[in-house]
């Protein structure tokens, strides 16, 4: 498993930029030019919107939006959030529901780690932490993904220490019923994404290894 850092703060990583660096490793690890790698960085601010995104759930206020070829609905990346593709080839059959599991079963490793119970829930994908008197279910990691050529696309995103407003002006990833949070809201001190990188690596590591076919 190769691991390519992009950039982080203060050096953000434009999304159309990553995009296309991504579709080149992409291509190269089908190809076989590559092995099984994992790009990890930080974008600069952008809603990016997967292919069940309707119109309504688009931002109010006008803020840009990239269309994206990715399963889900939009989504927010920027400062403070931890975002991961991994490009890996699936072993036969392809089991894409499998990889979705194998990524959230990564974060839930990471918030545990870190002190934070997590858990799935029924019909979503992502990572989410209970209702409780800080308030209602809400996501602190979100997933959306491709396969093409059996290899994998897009992945995972971390909330650390990001500014949560950013679902005040969509419907973040189509849902109306629940709240987002980051690792630094539930743990009441500041999380980076400098910490949380290697705890990361190391759960992707464990989670990935095994799963790919060589």
């Amino acid at each position: 498993m190769r691991f390519e850092h992009l950039g982080f703060a203060p050096d953000y990583v434009d999304y159309l930029q990553a995009w296309d660096h991504q579709r080149e490793v992409h291509r190269q690890v089908v190809a076989g030019e590559l092995p099984d790698t994992v790009l990890l960085l930080e974008h600069a601010a952008v809603y990016t919107a997967g292919k069940r995104t309707e119109a309504h759930e688009r931002p109010l206020d006008g803020t840009p939006v990239i269309d994206v070829d990715r399963g889900g609905k939009i989504t927010w990346h920027g400062p403070g959030q931890l975002v991961g593709y991994p490009i890996v080839r699936l072993g036969q059959p392809v089991d894409v529901v499998g990889h979705v599991r194998r990524l959230e079963d990564m974060m839930m490793g990471v918030c545990r780690e870190l002190g934070v119970q997590t858990r799935r829930v029924e019909g979503r994908s992502g990572v989410w932490v209970d209702a409780d008197e800080r308030g209602p279910e809400r996501k602190i990691g979100a997933i959306g993904i491709r396969v093409s050529h059996d290899v994998t696309m897009h992945g995972f995103a971390l909330n650390c220490d990001n500014d949560l407003g950013y679902a005040d002006v969509v419907i973040p990833c189509g849902i109306t019923d629940a709240g987002v949070t980051s690792l630094s809201k539930e743990l009441d001190r500041d999380v980076t994404v400098a910490e949380v990188l290697p705890v990361v690596t190391a759960h992707l590591e464990r989670v990935l290894e095994g799963a790919a076919a060589h």
